[in-house]
């Protein structure tokens, strides 16, 4: 069993949008999850999870919450658990304007 940190990230669209999907064979604990508000006026977020083993049901972690101008908002409260498949998507009213980093402990099973 081997443990590998990851990180990504996302400027998000105006679609639900993919930003990071656990890998086959794999358990990932999310550390850390924010939206960073890029602009000079608020935008609503959205985070969702989708977990693959109850076919792909949606827990929304973040339901547009507004994100101040200049703000910067954990969107995770603790941590999460992702199993092999199970991914989280994010989402902004507006294109471009918020960007997401998603910190991630891989763990190989």
């Amino acid at each position: 069993m081997s443990a590998t940190f990851k990180n990504a990230r996302l400027v998000a669209t105006t679609t639900l949008t993919t930003m990071y999907t656990c890998p086959a064979s794999t358990e990932a604990i999310v550390i850390g999850l924010q939206v960073a508000n890029v602009d000079t006026a608020n935008h609503n977020a959205r985070v969702q999870w989708l977990d693959a083993s109850n076919g792909n049901a949606v827990t929304r972690l973040l339901y547009d919450v507004s994100i101040p101008a200049g703000a910067a908002v954990g969107c995770i409260e603790g941590k999460l658990v992702l199993n092999a498949g199970d991914y989280i998507q994010v989402y902004s009213d507006v294109s471009n304007k918020l960007e997401y980093t998603l910190s991630v402990v891989e763990v190989s099973v």
